[in-house]
């Protein structure tokens, strides 16, 4: 019996038109391409294909000392009636050159030949313009290259230069003497390419350590359930920016009293001895271990009080430990010579403590002041009455909604400098005010809202947002802010890690087991304790394998982003190949090969042996 099915003429046509259709596609995708060999098949592209495809054969990475042989012989061009050039002692042991025709025309083609050279030896042929045979100025492209006996025969074509003084042809054979050493674009890359490795280590490392973080707050499965009632969270909102204000403004007076203290080492050394000393104290007596009776009010605020001193005591510290940093790395820069480094270090370290800790109060105040309110709501909703929780809610909603947009106007006024109020500051709080007080109408008094699932949208979307900028933009905008140098590179690699990372974090943080979860959440463990003893043990291994593909990554990617000032071998490498010194580019180009390829090996070792 045959079952074999007849061919469908359908679907012949639709494999035709398919067939038809990509053809079409491809044609058309030729003319926007302009694909055109015709260029290739030029003599001159070619010459110049071969050209550059041997010098970057040849890296510079070793090379000779050399000495030259220089021979000038007069030409005139035009021929003078008084005949051609001085004929050459033929007889003579030293290098020499014979022209032939001895004079000529500008525009004709001469042969130049050379006796008496070293063997195997090569040089330029030049046309030196002018009377003095010692002139700088030459032109022509032409080059000699000698045989075993020292001899050569190159043609060269005369330019249009015309002069009644003599002119001249200028042999240059250069021969190499003693050993092979390795070249200045040897040493430059070297150089260079240890930049390049550090600079990824560093923005590997920063962006790390800040990606972890974010990287929880953009799990789906960590933020779902996280629910709060309106009062909480509208509270929360408002704690925020307020915190954030004091918290600034109170720290950088810290930091200026710091500063009105001075600078002087032993006064530095014993600020920072005696701001933990007097912090431990504060906090034993604050937070006693265990108490036979209740205390009172007054109690309860003065150790209140006594905790937010010990707070200022240690950010006090910090400005001293920072001021200590920066004097004592000024002095041992200058001191330990080779190893001044170790002082630039511990330098730059007092100097980003010292910036960043004002920015680090504002954000524990804004936390701090934001977990204490959002508490006041939640037990405010469990407690008071419905009614009651329904008119606070639509105080504080329409407070906090005029409060975030109005900031987020102001914030469009900087950027975009508009000048109109109604734009940038009424309309905005108009709006936020509205949409709190709908919010806080149209929701149940006690109702809980998923907070956690905001959060987790407003994250992504700003860390989707900036990944897909990239790095090579980002390095343009830090060479702005900072400078050209690696440094710039090193912020630009570190914000596009910090983005990457997190992505590859939080979706990791996703994939975790919910058993493990589940049964940590059952004892009555709170949300950080979650996160330690549930989820950090599963993503330890990936977060390890994820953190060294990333600084693979980076040490590929900072080759490109010096290419925009960003630092590292991309600058040199982008220097030689505008100034058409393909050996040079070759040289830089093959220890990226190099770096990238031990890094690849070293990543996969080091992968298999800790996970």
């Amino acid at each position: 019996m045959n079952n074999k099915k007849k061919a469908s003429p359908w679907k012949s046509i639709q494999i035709g038109l398919g067939t038809f259709l990509a053809l079409i596609i491809f044609a058309y995708g030729f003319q926007i391409t302009k694909v055109n060999l015709e260029e290739l098949r030029s003599e001159n592209r070619q010459q110049s294909l071969i050209r550059v495809t041997r010098a970057l054969a040849q890296p510079d990475i070793l090379e000779y000392d050399q000495v030259e042989e220089v021979v000038n012989q007069p030409i005139y061009v035009p021929c003078q009636q008084n005949g051609g050039s001085t004929p050459a002692d033929q007889n003579s042991s030293e290098p020499y050159i014979v022209i032939s025709p001895a004079c000529a025309e500008p525009g004709d083609v001469i042969q130049v030949e050379g006796f008496n050279f070293a063997p195997y030896t090569i040089g330029p042929l030049r046309f030196v313009p002018g009377s003095d045979p010692n002139n700088v100025v030459s032109l022509g492209r032409v080059n000699a290259e000698t045989d075993a006996d020292g001899h050569f025969i190159s043609s060269m074509e005369i330019p249009k230069r015309p002069s009644d003084d003599v002119q001249y042809i200028r042999a240059t054979l250069r021969r190499n003497i003693g050993s092979p050493h390795f070249s200045q674009t040897a040493h430059d890359t070297w150089n260079k390419i240890v930049e390049t490795v550090f600079l990824a280590l560093l923005a590997t490392v920063f962006g790390t350590v800040l990606a972890i973080p974010l990287s929880f707050i953009a799990a789906r499965n960590l933020m779902k359930t996280v629910k709060s009632p309106l009062t909480s969270i509208s509270l929360s909102v408002l704690g925020w920016p307020i915190g954030i204000l004091i918290g600034f403004v109170i720290v950088r007076g810290v930091g200026d009293l710091s500063a009105s203290v001075g600078s002087n080492v032993w006064i530095n050394l014993a600020g920072i001895l005696l701001a933990p000393a007097l912090m431990w104290l504060g906090i034993r007596w604050a937070l006693p271990q265990e108490e036979i009776t209740l205390p009172s009010q007054s109690t309860r605020l003065a150790r209140l009080g006594v905790i937010l001193l010990v707070v200022l005591l240690g950010f006090y510290g910090l400005f001293q430990l920072a001021s200590l940093a920066m004097s004592s790395g000024q002095s041992l820069e200058a001191a330990l010579g080779s190893f001044g480094f170790l002082g630039y270090f511990l330098f730059q370290v007092g100097d980003i403590v010292a910036i960043i800790t004002p920015a680090l109060g504002a954000l524990a105040a804004g936390g701090t002041l934001s977990s204490t309110l959002g508490r006041l709501g939640q037990q405010g909703s469990e407690k008071l009455p419905a009614s009651g929780i329904k008119t606070l809610n639509l105080v504080l909603t329409t407070i906090a909604g005029a409060t975030v947009l109005g900031l987020v106007g102001q914030l469009i006024e900087w950027l975009y400098q508009i000048g109109e109020p109604m734009y940038t500051l009424w309309g905005p709080v108009t709006v936020g005010a509205s949409a709190g007080f709908l919010l806080a109408v149209f929701t149940k008094p006690k109702e809980s809202l998923p907070i956690g699932m905001v959060v987790y949208s407003i994250t992504r979307t700003f860390l989707n947002a900036l990944r897909s900028v990239e790095a090579l933009v980002m390095a343009i905008v830090f060479v702005i802010a900072v400078g050209i140098g690696p440094f710039a590179g090193v912020m630009a690699l570190g914000l596009h890690t910090i983005v990457s990372l997190a992505k590859l974090y939080s979706e990791q943080v996703e994939s975790i087991l919910a058993g493990p979860l589940e049964a940590i959440e059952a004892t009555g463990a709170n949300r950080l304790q979650t996160i330690i003893y549930a989820v950090i043990p599963q993503i330890i291994p990936p977060y390890i394998s994820y953190t060294m593909y990333r600084w693979d990554i980076n040490v590929r990617m900072s080759t490109i982003i010096g290419f925009v000032g960003g630092g590292g071998i991309g600058f040199l490498l982008q220097q030689n190949i505008n100034l058409l010194n393909y050996r040079a580019a070759s040289a830089q180009m093959l220890a990226i090969a190099v770096v990238v390829a031990s890094m690849d090996y070293i990543s996969s070792v080091l992968r298999e042996k800790v996970i």
